[in-house]
């Protein structure tokens, strides 16, 4: 049996931080059909294993614990998994790595896909995006992060900060191409870093498998598409 079940749609976005966590520990998972996550995720709150209003949803079986919320899910799995320094400091910035990348998944799909970019609204948006491509390399450099080597928060091991980051920013640069040159630009260590923790066997098995480039799908990537073209 798997160890634990992940529900959330078949498409990268905020379910590849999840995923990538379980594979970086080597853990068994398996996901749930698009009905299955529908059907849970419109059912009354008293009948859902976690209350939530849309995935990822995780459940750990051993434990028998179901949690939802991205940022929840990878605090548990990071104290599970020893993946967050014990340092209250440290602690602090990983919480605060998570959700500095919580918006810019928001701001990139425009409010969770409330609005559709135009050539004009992602003109004004490139220093903003920039700028938090900045504070992650900013991060990492306080920590001694480099092109060549180091880690997001100077840990001696990847944690949950490091793939975040990786998740964040490889992701979207390997599905949108035409940003990796802005990301090499602006945040040449942050690059490295997602460089190497993508290369790592477990996180190049993950990319390979998928859904070729799709990111956060839907009239919110067309656009989004749109415009980078």
């Amino acid at each position: 049996m798997a160890d634990y079940t992940l529900y959330y749609w078949p498409i990268p976005f905020r379910g590849q931080f999840v995923r990538s966590v379980l594979a970086h520990v080597h853990a068994e998972w398996d996901e749930k059909t698009f009905e299955e996550i529908q059907a849970m995720r419109c059912a009354s709150p008293d009948e859902q294993p976690v209350p939530h209003v849309g995935p990822p949803v995780l459940i750990d079986r051993a434990a028998d614990v179901s949690i939802a919320q991205t940022e929840a899910i990878l605090t548990y799995l990071g104290r599970k998994h020893e993946l967050i320094p014990g340092d209250l400091v440290l602690e602090a910035f990983t919480h605060k790595v998570i959700a500095d990348a919580n918006d810019v998944l928001y701001e990139m799909t425009r409010y969770n896909g409330a609005q559709m970019w135009s050539d004009a609204t992602w003109a004004d948006y490139q220093p903003r995006l920039t700028r938090w491509m900045q504070i992650f390399e900013d991060t990492g450099r306080r920590f001694g992060l480099t092109p060549e080597s180091g880690s997001l928060l100077g840990t001696a091991e990847i944690g949950i900060a490091d793939l975040t980051a990786h998740i964040l920013w490889g992701t979207m640069t390997t599905c949108f191409p035409t940003l990796r040159a802005v990301l090499d630009d602006n945040a040449p260590a942050l690059a490295g870093l997602s460089d190497r923790i993508g290369a790592l066997p477990d996180q190049a098995e993950l990319q390979r498998k998928s859904n070729g480039n799709e990111w956060c799908s839907g009239q919110i990537e067309a656009s989004l598409r749109e415009v980078l073209s």
